[in-house]
């Protein structure tokens, strides 16, 4: 099992954007409303996963100005195709996966390539219960980390942020990436083994 919400920023994070404003609206209400016509219920659903979904293309594209487009462009497709989303299905790995296959799109007609940086394995502020020196701690741990993950290939990468740094389960792993469950566990564990060669 992972870490508590409380000490995990991605699972906090994900809590936030899966916790509707006020207890309003949930993920299928507003999908329901937005099949419907009904914009503003799109738009909460944007304003929701935007940030995961930027995040997400960023891990790809290397180039934040390409990741902000990715997301918008994403947010479009997502729009036009909420009729084939399956009625009960978790709208983030379904969402993620139109994000990761926009930005490879990008990525590959892209010459220039820049690196991770720490927001993507950061998520939200820092943990504001650790003390400056363990923060300091942290941080360096985290520089560690995106350096060594920098150097993977990038479908390595993207399995590596949407486990640990996005926080997302194997099923929703395996419905982002289309592949069969069995084969995010092989993924990811050759994406760590190699990470794991880096950070020795």
């Amino acid at each position: 099992m992972g870490e508590p919400v409380a000490g995990n920023p991605a699972a906090r994070l994900r809590v936030r954007e899966e916790r509707a404003p006020g207890g309003v609206a949930d993920d299928h209400d507003l999908i329901e409303r937005a099949k419907r016509g009904d914009m503003d219920a799109y738009g909460e659903l944007v304003v929701r996963y935007q940030s995961l979904a930027q995040r997400t293309a960023y891990v790809i594209t290397r180039d934040a100005d390409a990741a902000q487009d990715v997301a918008q462009e994403a947010f479009v497709k997502a729009y036009r195709a909420l009729d084939r989303f399956r009625e009960g299905a978790p709208l983030r790995p379904w969402l993620l996966r139109i994000v990761a296959n926009e930005a490879l799109n990008r990525a590959q007609s892209q010459a220039r390539r820049k690196q991770v940086d720490l927001s993507v394995a950061e998520g939200s502020a820092a943990d504001p219960d650790l003390s400056p020196e363990a923060e300091a701690l942290a941080r360096e741990r985290r520089e560690i980390l995106v350096a060594a993950v920098n150097r993977l290939r990038e479908d390595d990468r993207i399995v590596i942020a949407y486990r640990w740094f996005f926080d997302l389960s194997e099923a929703e792993m395996a419905e982002a990436l289309g592949v069969a469950r069995g084969t995010v566990k092989s993924r990811l564990s050759r994406a760590m083994a190699r990470l794991r060669e880096h950070l020795r």
